[in-house]
């Protein structure tokens, strides 16, 4: 099996927890090591593989892939000379700052020959399958509603700088609404219009922290919301169409359990415990149901599986470009609704 040779530009949690993992078990990938600034760590991990000191040593190697999961208001100007370097690339999310920022990234690429692709994992977490498999078999109904909640209950300010200091890159917008906007689109496409509140809510912040995004299409509204003061959950997804509705509490292990250390595999990862299944009450066949509804198992493997086969078989990158441009007018949309107070067109 021909192996893509893959090197991170740092090696804190994504490259630790979200990329690594995956790229030294699966046979299609060869880590070659991480851009390192200050402490050398990947060494910890992976004794036989490269600490770069810099993005040109890193660069100047054999490298095929490069995964650019640097802050977010770096992956412009770190992106752009992965591509200019003839590399294929990686983007974490939020895919860029702006716009302009994706387009120009998506035209080099273009340019070059090259792959340029955006890490959005969450589409592959168990949770979004399972409800990406209901309202894909019709059982809803059609569609009049849904909302998506990804809350947490962290009053403290991050120690990370970058996500606490005012920059492009920083707040929730851009932090964990990448991940509500790209599944929304992934599920529904792109919106005719959207209205957003976005807030700041923790003492001391000086970022967003809250956001409800309201998303426009011609017969379904779907409501994105992400907080800091959750401490009692809601419902990750509900969705409510003309005929049933599913409810379905966010549950994918895979986050914590590769905090934990665990390896990935292909057999049993990403398995919820049965107690985080969702509910489905619909009618099926002119007879009432409502029951539990079996989780599908949640596999990040699956996003390498398409780089994998993007890059080597040349098909469609598992997450495009455009697609990440689309997130990112969704982004801009929400920031001029916040600003104007009003609803913004697209």
């Amino acid at each position: 099996m021909q192996k893509i040779k893959t090197s991170l530009l740092s090696y804190g949690m994504s490259g630790k927890i979200f990329h690594a993992p995956f790229l030294d078990l699966h046979p299609g990938f060869e880590l070659l090591g991480s851009w390192e600034r200050s402490k050398k760590l990947i060494h910890e991990d992976y004794p036989s593989v490269k600490s770069y000191a810099s993005l040109e040593e890193l660069l100047a190697d054999d490298v095929d892939l490069v995964i650019v999961n640097t802050p977010v208001d770096t992956h412009y100007d770190y992106a752009k000379k992965v591509l200019l370097a003839g590399k294929h690339a990686v983007v974490e999310k939020a895919f860029t700052t702006t716009v302009a920022q994706a387009e120009e990234l998506d035209k080099i690429a273009k340019e070059k020959g090259v792959k340029l692709i955006v890490f959005q994992n969450r589409r592959w977490d168990s949770d979004f399958k399972t409800i990406q498999k209901v309202i894909n078999e019709g059982v809803l109904g059609d569609l009049v509603e849904a909302e998506f909640h990804f809350d947490r209950y962290n009053p403290e300010l991050s120690p990370k700088l970058h996500k606490e200091t005012v920059n492009d890159g920083a707040g929730i917008l851009k932090d964990l609404g990448p991940h509500l906007i790209d599944q929304a689109v992934c599920l529904f496409g792109s919106p005719k219009g959207v209205f957003a509140d976005i807030r700041i809510t923790r003492e001391n912040s000086l970022v967003d922290d809250w956001i409800d995004l309201l998303l426009i299409y011609e017969d379904v509204r779907v409501r994105l919301k992400s907080s800091f003061f959750v401490r009692e959950a809601n419902p990750a997804y509900t969705i409510h169409g003309k005929k049933g509705s599913v409810l379905k509490p966010r549950g994918d292990v895979q986050e914590d359990e590769l905090k934990v250390g665990k390896k990935p595999n292909r057999e049993n990862w990403g398995t919820e415990p049965d107690e985080l299944q969702g509910i489905l009450h619909t009618e099926i066949d002119g007879n009432p149901v409502r029951e539990k509804i079996k989780t599908l198992q949640g596999n990040y493997f699956e996003f390498f599986d398409g780089v994998y086969d993007s890059i080597i078989n040349d098909k469609t990158e598992p997450v495009t470009a455009q697609d990440g441009i689309k997130v990112m007018q969704i982004i801009e949309a929400a920031i001029a609704s916040n600003t104007h107070k009003k609803i913004i067109n697209l």
